[in-house]
């Protein structure tokens, strides 16, 4: 099959940088200054450095630093969470690096919430068996985390920032290596309009994809450009099939973009989910975590007593909690709620789930090393095999933080060898920015929570009808529109391949999990093939795995 690009102008200006990272998260920025330990740095993000998804985080980061924790405690949540495809290897590296990890963030300035005796405040959080979630500010993590490494680049010499940037495509050389970027980049000056970047190693840290559905807590930029790109150039993407529907996003009635989220943690401090009749909606028959379960395990319960109520949503009880608790540990989610006229200390907050995290991505090795020689990735655009079929509450940021560090280690060790862009003999792509609404509504009544071979069919059919619907007009918006299209087509078509129900992929027309389906969808534009696990998983949800005891 034929590359394709995105229709663009020819780049008016380039510029040049050892390398070059795209995206400003937990992931982008802690890439960006270990890798300017291997030479200069070029930072570009779609608007401002501290936009994204990773101040919207609420929850924490997750690390086994109690007396009663351990790594290998983690590593046991980790695998079960993922439901039999996870990397062992890969959570290895996240549970027993994450811990140094952590205090490297907090060497850097991030100031994390602590106890009485002026330890690190542990709470607990759906899936974990152990306190584990280190928090900022209550609730959140996340703007603290984005402060303290935005504060630790705009300290380093080395690292050279350019906001506004849209990336567009992969510079490769004849042979197939990363050479640098394409991007848009609105401002003044030279860098005004499409340009290019070289550079000997390319980064993408460019986060989620959950702008594909009508209703997520992830932020406008979320498009999956990272992603979009990569399958574009030719790199294998894995696992699209598996996106995490956060279980408790606050419903304010039928509505399409990005919702408040209600952080796990509320349920790990004592609120519980029940219907309009008062019943729980998930107990320990339905998991032996009954509220705190895997977020697909609870997404599911939500979904299913909506469809047996004929309800839009459920409700989560916090009034246990108390006011002081509340405003205490979640002062942002109170003061959303009550600006939307709920109040979680005298009353249940509807809830209801919402495309949140892709588990999937651009597959990489242990290094991030992508299949496309120089091109790497990390943080949610990538695919290291950690989360498998379901992500662990609160391992996102752990992962941002472990393997772009390692991407930094593996550019200290020796830079690519320079390579010179060659001249592209691609098929040139692009949509009306009209067809992303529309997009939104097809994935989530096609590709949403509950899935079947009829209703994917039918997404599959109505993302050709929207591919009809091109543009001669380049732009920001039909540009985000042509990547959404690229993602959704790919997820969809994984979707459709895995007729099984496993982590946050859930077939009505195939219910259970199946061990034949025990292996990884790889994407290219050669089309998605099937790959085998080449040993079997520590934990699949076949075999039943004992929790651990709760402490």
């Amino acid at each position: 099959m034929r590359r394709r690009r995105l229709l663009a102008p020819e780049p008016g200006w380039t510029i040049a940088a050892d390398v070059v990272v795209v995206g400003s998260g937990v992931a982008g920025l802690t890439a960006a200054l270990h890798a300017a330990r291997a030479g200069s740095v070029l930072l570009v993000t779609k608007v401002l450095v501290g936009d994204g998804s990773t101040r919207w985080a609420q929850g924490g980061v997750a690390a086994a630093l109690a007396p009663d924790d351990s790594a290998e405690d983690h590593v046991h949540d980790t695998l079960v969470a993922g439901v039999g495809l996870c990397d062992e290897d890969a959570v290895r590296v996240l549970c027993t690096e994450g811990p140094a990890r952590l205090r490297e963030l907090i060497e850097l300035g991030a100031a994390f919430d602590r106890d009485a005796g002026g330890e690190l405040a542990l709470t607990r959080e759906g899936g974990h068996h152990r306190d584990r979630i280190v928090h900022a500010g209550g609730d959140a993590t996340g703007a603290e985390v984005q402060r303290a490494l935005v504060a630790a680049v705009r300290r380093s010499p080395g690292i050279r920032l350019v906001e506004h940037a849209l990336v567009l495509d992969l510079l490769l050389t004849a042979d197939g290596r990363a050479a640098g970027i394409t991007l848009h980049v609105l401002g003044e000056g030279s860098e005004d309009g499409v340009g290019a970047v070289r550079a000997r190693a390319v980064v993408l840290a460019t986060g989620g994809m959950g702008q594909v559905y009508a209703s997520t807590t992830n932020p406008s930029v979320s498009t999956g450009d990272g992603v979009a790109l990569a399958l574009r150039a030719g790199a294998e993407v894995a696992d699209l099939e598996f996106v995490q529907f956060h279980p408790t996003a606050l419903h304010t009635g039928p509505s399409e973009g990005q919702q408040s989220l209600i952080s796990e943690a509320v349920r790990g401090e004592g609120a519980f989910l029940v219907d309009a009749d008062g019943r729980r909606v998930i107990t320990t028959e339905d998991h032996p975590l009954a509220d705190l379960a895997p977020r697909d395990v609870v997404a599911k319960a939500i979904h299913r007593r909506m469809l047996e109520l004929g309800s839009d949503h459920v409700l989560l009880d916090a009034r246990g909690l108390g006011e002081a608790v509340l405003l205490s540990r979640f002062p942002t989610i109170v003061a959303r709620c009550r600006e939307l006229g709920i109040d979680p200390v005298t009353e249940p907050l509807p809830v209801s789930p919402a495309a949140h995290y892709a588990s999937g991505g651009v597959r990489t090795d242990l290094a991030g090393r992508t299949s496309v020689p120089g091109l790497y990735a990390c943080g949610e655009v990538a695919c290291t095999g950690v989360h498998g079929a379901n992500r662990l509450a609160s391992n996102s940021l752990l992962e941002g933080l472990v393997f772009a560090a390692r991407i930094g280690e593996d550019l200290a060790r020796g830079l690519p060898s320079p390579g010179e862009p060659a001249a592209v003999d691609a098929d040139q792509v692009l949509l009306d920015p009209s067809v992303r609404p529309e997009l939104g509504r097809v994935m989530s009544e096609g590709a949403g929570v509950l899935r079947s071979a009829a209703s994917l069919d039918g997404a599959a059919k109505n993302l050709d009808v929207l591919a009809a619907r091109t543009s001669a007009a380049p732009s920001p918006a039909a540009w985000e529109a042509t990547d959404l299209h690229d993602v959704a087509a790919a997820l969809v078509a994984a979707a459709r391949r895995r007729e099984e129900t496993r982590g946050a992929h859930w077939r009505e027309d195939h219910p259970e999990p199946d061990d034949a389906w025990l292996g990884h969808l790889v994407t290219t534009t050669a089309g998605t093939r099937f790959e085998a696990l080449a040993r079997p998983p520590l934990h699949s949800p076949t075999l039943n795995p004992q929790p651990l005891e709760r402490a």
